[in-house]
Formats: C-alpha cells, sequence, structure tokens
C-alpha cells in the first residue's frame, strides 16, 4: 500500500542558478582498515560533527538542475561560514562532468566506508543514468571521489561486522507518472578508495524492484548488531509508500517486514532508551508521524505503534492536512537525558496569512516514548531566529539533528529550500538554520543561518538546504 499523494509543491524541482564552482584538494591516500570503525558525520576526523547540504537544482557550468553540495564542518564555536566545502560535477577529483536535470544532492548518505576513522559522504542523484559519488573523509577534509552505481545509496552495518557497507539503488527519480525502477544490491564493506568493495551481495527482496527509492534510513530496530533498513519510495500515479527491510541473521540479504505507512522522511531513534532502534514515520498527507518501538522481535505490533501531530497535547501549533507535518523528521538527543528527541517540519504550515511558510517542531523521548510534554516550536518569526517568515519559504522541508559543537546535545539543522523564491517562480535560493541543542531543549541564542551567498555558491534557484545529512 501506499500514501497516494502527489509530488508536494516545495519538493526539488528541476530548476536552477547561474554558478559554477571551483575545486577541493585532490584525493587522500587511504588509511589502513585496521584503523578502522566508523566516527559518524564526522568527515575530517576532529571529533565535531559536520553536515551536509544539498542543493540539487543549482545550475553548474551552465547545466540547469546540475547541483551541488556543500559541507560545514562543526567545531567547538559550532558551524561558521569560514569552515566548509563546495562540491559539485566539477570539482577537481569528482568523477564525472554536471548535467542538466541530473540533480546532483538530492540525496545524501554518510559513513565510514574504508575504515579510515573519518566518516565519507555518498552523494546521489535524480537522474537513471547518473552514478552516485563517494566523496572521501581525511584530515584536512573530504576530497576526492569515486563513482559508485547508484541513483540513492544508504550506509550501515549490515552484517554486524563493525564494517559500514553500502546498499546501491540503481534507478532514479521518474520525471512522470511511472517510476523508472530500482536494481538493489549490497556492497560489503571495507570498500576501498577505487570503489571495489569485500563482496557485493543479493538485496534479498524484488519488493523495491518496480518503484523508485526517495528516502532511506538505517537503524537496529531489535538489538541484534545489524542494521535495518527503511524507505520511502514512489510507487507510481502520484502514489508514495514506505517499506522496511529486516538485515538476515546471515549477513545476506533483507527480508521485508510490516512498518506503519507514510509518504514523507524516516529516521530511527531510541525514544524510549530500552537499547531498541524506533522507527519514526512522516505521515504528512495526514499532518501526522507515526512511532514504532522497536523489540528483540523487530517493531512491536501495529496495536502499539503511535501517531503524534501538532493536536497532540503540548505540542504547538494545530493539526491541518496542508501544514503537511511529517515531510521531514530526524532523530538525536537534544537535551542529553539519553531519549532520542525527533524533529518534525512542517514546511506547509500557514502563518497568519503567509500560506507555505513553514514550521519545526521538537517532541522529546522519555520512558514510555516519544511525547509531546515539553514539545517546542520554530518558525522564521520565532524571537532569536534570524529572518521572517514569508509565504512559500516552506521552513522545515528538511531537518537534521547533530551535536556539531562537541557538547553532547544534539543541535538542530533546519531548512526552507525556497526561501528568497524568485516572483512567479517555483523555486528558490534556499537557506539552512542552526539552532543549538541544551539541556533545556532548542536555544535561539546562539542561532546561525546560512545560504548559498553565506558559502560562495550557486546562489540562483539552487534549493539550497532541500536535503541534509
Amino acid at each position: 500500500m501506499s500514501n497516494s499523494r502527489m509530488y508536494k509543491a516545495w519538493s526539488v524541482p528541476l530548476i536552477a542558478g547561474v554558478l559554477a564552482l571551483g575545486g577541493i584538494p585532490a584525493l587522500a591516500g587511504s588509511a589502513s582498515a585496521a584503523e578502522s570503525k566508523a566516527v559518524q558525520d564526522d568527515f575530517n576526523g576532529d571529533g565535531y560533527k559536520d553536515l551536509a547540504v544539498g542543493a540539487p537544482t543549482a545550475t553548474i557550468g551552465g547545466k540547469p538542475g546540475a547541483g551541488y553540495v556543500t559541507v560545514m564542518y562543526g567545531g567547538p564555536h559550532g558551524l561558521t561560514k569560514d569552515n566548509r566545502v563546495t562540491i559539485s560535477r566539477s570539482t577537481s577529483g569528482i568523477p564525472g562532468d554536471p548535467a542538466a536535470g541530473e540533480n546532483f544532492g538530492y540525496q545524501l548518505s554518510t559513513g565510514d566506508l574504508d575504515g579510515d576513522g573519518r566518516t565519507d559522504l555518498i552523494i546521489g542523484q535524480a537522474s537513471s543514468t547518473r552514478d552516485a559519488v563517494v566523496v572521501w573523509g581525511a584530515k584536512e577534509g573530504l576530497s576526492g571521489g569515486v563513482s559508485v552505481p547508484a541513483a540513492t545509496t544508504q550506509a550501515g552495518d549490515f552484517d554486524g561486522d563493525t564494517w559500514p557497507d553500502l546498499v546501491l539503488f540503481r534507478g532514479g527519480r521518474a520525471p512522470g507518472d511511472d517510476p523508472l525502477g530500482t536494481e538493489a544490491t549490497v556492497w560489503r564493506g571495507p570498500i576501498s578508495r577505487d570503489g571495489k568493495p569485500t563482496a557485493v551481495q543479493d538485496f534479498g527482496s524484488t519488493k523495491v524492484d518496480p518503484f523508485d527509492v526517495m528516502y532511506a534510513a538505517a537503524g537496529d530496530v531489535n538489538g541484534d548488531g545489524r542494521d535495518d533498513l527503511a524507505l520511502t519510495v514512489y510507487t507510481g500515479d502520484g502514489g508514495v509508500g514506505s517499506q522496511l527491510y529486516l538485515s538476515n541473521p546471515s549477513g545476506g540479504a533483507f527480508t521485508y517486514a510490516a512498518s506503519p505507512e507514510g509518504s514523507g522522511q524516516v529516521a530511527f531513534g531510541d525514544v524510549n532508551h530500552d537499547g531498541y532502534g524506533d522507527l519514526v514515520r512522516g505521515v504528512p498527507n495526514e499532518s501526522t508521524v507515526t512511532v514504532a518501538l522497536g523489540s528483540a522481535s523487530g517493531l512491536k505490533p501495529q496495536s502499539t505503534w503511535k501517531s503524534y501531530s501538532q493536536d497532540t497535547a503540548d505540542v504547538p501549533g494545530g493539526k491541518e492536512e496542508e501544514d503537511r507535518f511529517g515531510d521531514a523528521v530526524a532523530a538525536g538527543d537534544v537535551n542529553g537525558d539519553g531519549y532520542a528527541d525527533v524533529a518534525v517540519g512542517a514546511p506547509g504550515e500557514m502563518l497568519g496569512d503567509k500560506a507555505g511558510a513553514g514550521m519545526v517542531n521538537v517532541l522529546y523521548g522519555s520512558r514510555d516514548g516519544l511525547t509531546g510534554k515539553g514539545s517546542q516550536g520554530f518558525t522564521q518569526d520565532t524571537e532569536g531566529v534570524p529572518g521572517a517568515a514569508e509565504s512559500g519559504d516552506n521552513f522545515g522541508a528538511a531537518v537534521n539533528l547533530l551535536d556539531i559543537n562537541g557538547n553532547a546535545y544534539a543541535d538542530l539543522a533546519a531548512a526552507a529550500p525556497r526561501e528568497n523564491m524568485v516572483e512567479g517562480g517555483n523555486s528558490g535560493e534556499g537557506a539552512v538554520w542552526s539552532l543549538r541543542g541544551r539541556p533545556t531543549g532548542i536555544v535561539t541564542d546562539a542561532a546561525f543561518t546560512f545560504g548559498p551567498r553565506t558559502v560562495g555558491a550557486p546562489v540562483e534557484r539552487a534549493s539550497f538546504g532541500g536535503s541534509l545529512s
């Protein structure tokens, strides 16, 4: 089954800006695999998590919709405009040339694929004929890359051997009603810097084959030490569905499992701190989010699944279908209490007469699971948040929770990819907001906002913030 809908108005369109990008350092040598084990979301190994921002509709080298990615490196003072790198197909060391409509940066994944102790960035795109690119982590930052045969990917330790693996989805994003279809395979890690996996294995299920993979997430729902895989897929005629695959004890292939339906993004987080990953699924058609708790036997029965909305007690706002609450979701521990918290984007939120201005809610985990108690709501009109809400900004179209300053509290990143929208158009420059996590929750006293102008990247219709990782 699927949640049928037309592609949302604020999904990344195939329109772009006007400039081209320079280079980044050449490929650095690979460290021995024995040095190993992933440092998640830390591309330069300095102990601070970093934020990758996709701008998938930007013009690169005169090619509309070619796309790029800007990586903002974390540090003791959080994100700054001076510590970043921008990567496109025109960047030195990145394979391929810019292609119109490719949407490089449409989907992002991270993992220490070569086991050198630094996270690598896998940049996906929307074309069925182009490859994703692994950009390698290094002490001096991301540098060099290799093509992998996929449009969308997801990294995770799917066989439980501590080495990150990579699931490859060869297909793309259909431009029309009918999905292109997907060929799914699994590359076992470690993966060498010349793009050779330790082994290649069958995905194990044909249920994904007819569809296009839009979003993916990895997490361990049954505590067996192997990551499981959740997908959002385009099923055709405007329909979008959800899938869950459990990793097999043998380490080979995946087994399809029942999971909450929803057409939004998906995340894993232990919201009740019982040692099992819980599945958080956005259901934007109904402006809700469903949470299915994990257990030793997998997701708990459907009768235990809980839905949350802006009508849940203490959650700011009010439930309205056009809000698209749940279009974007992310999990992380904001207040350092050991429970995963959940950020939920509602990019269609109307503020006064400003349709589609957008809002982000943060709901907090507890012993009893996710709760509305103490939840927070943020817009561009919230005191301390830079900027001002405008119709069509779609603030909250992408969200992430990462501890970017190393103080053990996850910080909120929220994007408005249609910020500074061209009059009469359907895309904007885009921008991202970084708000700090503290024991009291998300605070605005050190808020930082940045867009393509801030980082010196292509500007016009870039949809900066169309994806976050």
